[in-house]
C-alpha cells in the first residue's frame, strides 16, 4: 500500500520563517501520542531534526516527522492558521475520522 508523505503549505514554512526557526537551528516537529480526549492528540514544537526523523523543506524551512507519528499523518496537511481566537499551525489528517473542538486531539 501506498502511503503519501504529508504536505506542508507555503503559508506554514512563511510562518516559521517568520520566527526563524532554521536561524536557531531548530525545525517544526509534528507528532502523534496516545491522549486527548479522541484518543490522539497532535504534539507540535520546536526542535531540532533527529536522524530517523522524515524532513520536508521549503523557504530554508524544515518540518519534521518522527518514523512513529508518520503513519498516523499519511496525506496530512500541515498549515498555519490566524484567526480573531489566534494564530496556530494546524493539520488537516484525511486519516482521522473524528476530532475534537480544539483541532490537537483525533481518533482513528
Amino acid at each position: 500500500m501506498l502511503t503519501l508523505p504529508p504536505k506542508v503549505t507555503p503559508r506554514a514554512f512563511e510562518r516559521l520563517a517568520e520566527i526563524g526557526a532554521s536561524a536557531d537551528g531548530k525545525a517544526l516537529r509534528i507528532g502523534v501520542k496516545g491522549g486527548g480526549c479522541s484518543g490522539f492528540e497532535y504534539e507540535i514544537d520546536l526542535d531540532a531534526p533527529a536522524e530517523d526523523d522524515l524532513v520536508l523543506e521549503g523557504e530554508g524551512e524544515k518540518v519534521v516527522i518522527d518514523s512513529v507519528s508518520l503513519p498516523f499523518l499519511a496525506d496530512a496537511t500541515i498549515d498555519f492558521s490566524e484567526e480573531l481566537i489566534g494564530a496556530r499551525f494546524v493539520i488537516e489528517n484525511p486519516n482521522a475520522s473524528s476530532s475534537c473542538g480544539c483541532g490537537v486531539s483525533f481518533s482513528m
